[in-house]
């Protein structure tokens, strides 16, 4: 099995051995009989340590990724803060960009940095501020990359970001949630780490909530893997079933939320009242070379920004049919969001503060001219 598509089928799902069944049963227990003291069979204790269902998930993120083992949490934040604790000890250093998930800076600056962590926060688009904030770095440094960034879309080039943390020697990290392993393959590029929000693409359909690290060395594995069962953040056996129904149409889906959320941000650009539309397929965004060289395509995420301000921004937001007003992204269904005050409220006021005439739009695989459609009718209202 070479092809991404293939593997996200297979990788990690064997027949059931004992009916032949093509779906492996989802392992809805806590605990595990013992053949007699210390005698696991196939060295499974409790569902906390290990579940089937959670492993096979596992063994088929690693796999997408390239990564050496994979680990799978409750949340994308549980997935995160993990990642966090087995990378950093106090006196350490997080750099992230300036565009980053607002969950992402809270944790951060909410509960690692009390704790002993340092927070540089810098345009990831500009290396050489990328370079000062990584200078006279403390030997547990994180180079937090997010690419596309949530919302404002920009691009960061994975390579050149690697080659300049491990030249500092920090650990490099992507959050890969918005392109998915489909899209864009940070570990090929040189990260150490790419982290996921799988309610997003990876489930795709807004029916599960769930994280993962996926590692490409064993030692951090290893140290995720310990905190996945000291901490107890798990995925349930029936999200991890969730999560990897979802992983098998993920290609097919992402190629028709690309064609679609292309088709909507070329109908946005042009239509009245839209004073930006930011999209990395689009020629003249700033990161658009880049985004072609190391990904695959650009992705379902867009935002807008209206000339009518903040009203204008809230009356679109509120006035769409087909696209649903509501927080999270990645599913099969399009959704509208306004992010000052929904998805970003927690860092207003801050430097990651989202502009008040902002919309973001996770474009679903519905028909595209239905989609532009309900935009359009929606703005002239």
């Amino acid at each position: 099995m070479t092809e991404f598509s293939t593997r996200a089928v297979h990788a990690g799902q064997e027949p059931d051995e004992t009916t032949g069944a093509v779906i492996p049963p989802i392992h809805l227990t806590s605990t595990y009989v013992q053949d007699g003291v210390g005698g696991m069979r196939n060295g499974y204790e409790y569902s906390r340590a290990g579940n089937p269902t959670r492993d096979s998930l596992q063994v088929l993120l690693a796999d997408l990724d390239g990564g050496v083992a994979a680990s799978s949490f409750a949340s994308g934040l549980a997935a995160e803060d993990a990642l966090l604790r087995a990378a950093l000890v106090p006196g350490g250093r997080v750099v992230m960009g300036n565009d980053v998930y607002g969950g992402t800076h809270r944790l951060v600056s909410r509960l690692h940095v009390p704790w002993g962590v340092e927070l540089v926060v810098v345009d990831m688009s500009d290396l050489d501020q990328v370079r000062a904030a990584l200078q006279g770095a403390p030997a547990t440094t994180v180079l937090w990359v997010e690419t596309p960034t949530n919302p404002l879309m920009k691009i960061a080039d994975i390579a050149a970001l690697a080659t300049l943390g491990h030249e500092s020697g920090a650990l490099v990290v992507v959050d890969n949630t918005f392109a998915s392993p489909y899209l864009q393959q940070p570990l090929s590029l040189g990260a150490d780490v790419v982290v996921y929000s799988t309610t997003k693409y990876l489930g795709g359909h807004s029916d599960v909530v769930g994280g993962a690290v996926v590692l490409a060395d064993e030692e951090l594995a290893a140290k995720v893997q310990f905190l996945q069962f000291g901490a107890g953040a798990i995925s349930s056996p029936f999200d991890a079933y969730l999560t990897t129904r979802g992983i098998k149409t993920l290609a097919v889906r992402m190629e028709r939320h690309s064609r679609n959320a292309q088709a909507v941000a070329e109908a946005l650009v042009v239509a009245p009242g839209v004073e930006r539309v930011y999209y990395p397929g689009l020629p003249d965004h700033p990161g658009h070379d880049v985004a072609a060289r190391q990904m695959r395509g650009f992705g379902g995420m867009l935002s807008v920004a209206l000339s009518g301000g903040a009203e204008a921004a809230k009356r679109f937001a509120e006035s769409t049919e087909l696209f649903a007003l509501a927080e999270s992204l990645g599913g099969v269904e399009s959704l509208i969001g306004y992010p000052s005050e929904m998805t970003h409220a927690s860092v207003k006021g801050t430097e990651l503060a989202v502009p008040e005439n902002v919309v973001r739009l996770s474009v679903g695989i519905e028909d595209a001219g239905d989609l532009v459609a309900d935009l359009e009718q929606a703005l002239a209202r």
